[in-house]
């Protein structure tokens, strides 16, 4: 596959897949990162390019708070939140499985980032979801983790339902990155002075997880 950085950003690449599996045993690859990393646009990068045997799942949070869930600041509404957010996910990530037309699911944020967010301690948090981290890890093939940019490198509001200041930011990115980093394939990605280059490290580790089957004829 084409992964000239223009190529990735302008959709100039999106290709049609020639790969003949009628089904597909999918695996999940998450893409994760404090407020204001680049999740979105990566996101996009790559579904402009990829090919139909990849899912993208929405992020959701995004479903849960973009649809009118109530976001309040109490111990007992945040603890709902994040309850309503892991279900989602799980929920998602089961209909892109069972499914059998994708060969890997791209995940917006995975199970364990609710951990970063949870208020309570984390032994409360795998009795109120009866799991474990092992059990967590073991439902991704891989992690990639952008980290958030402070304001020097270009963190900002843009998106509406970003609430938090870049120190915020800072904190949720790295209890993140202590939430996923014992994964067996964890991958961290810095910020950059130039965020094309940020956006084209994440395609590249995208792309190495993309089946075989569905690789061979862009090569």
């Amino acid at each position: 596959m084409n992964s000239n950085l223009l190529s990735v950003v302008d959709g100039s690449c999106e290709s049609p897949c020639q790969c003949c599996d009628s089904e597909h045993s999918c695996e999940l690859v998450v893409l994760t990162g404090g407020p204001g990393a680049g999740k979105t646009a990566v996101l996009e990068a790559a579904r402009k390019v990829l090919c139909e045997h990849v899912a993208i799942l929405p992020e959701a949070a995004g479903i849960v708070f973009g649809g009118g869930f109530w976001r309040l600041e109490s111990q007992s509404a945040k603890k709902s939140s994040q309850r309503a957010i892991f279900h989602i996910q799980q929920e998602m990530e089961s209909l892109v499985i069972g499914e059998k037309k994708w060969g890997i699911g791209l995940c917006d944020r995975g199970t364990l980032d609710g951990l970063a967010y949870w208020t309570d301690t984390e032994e409360c948090f795998w009795s109120e979801f009866n799991t474990n981290r092992e059990k967590e890890f073991s439902r991704y093939k891989a992690v990639i983790h952008l980290r958030s940019p402070t304001l020097d490198k270009g963190y900002n509001h843009q998106n509406p339902i970003r609430t938090e200041s870049a120190e915020e930011a800072a904190r949720i990115d790295e209890r993140i990155h202590e939430v996923w980093m014992g994964h067996s394939n964890y991958h961290m990605i810095e910020s950059t002075d130039t965020f094309l280059e940020k956006v084209n490290h994440a395609y590249k580790l995208i792309e190495s997880y993309v089946p075989r089957c569905c690789r061979e004829h862009f090569e």
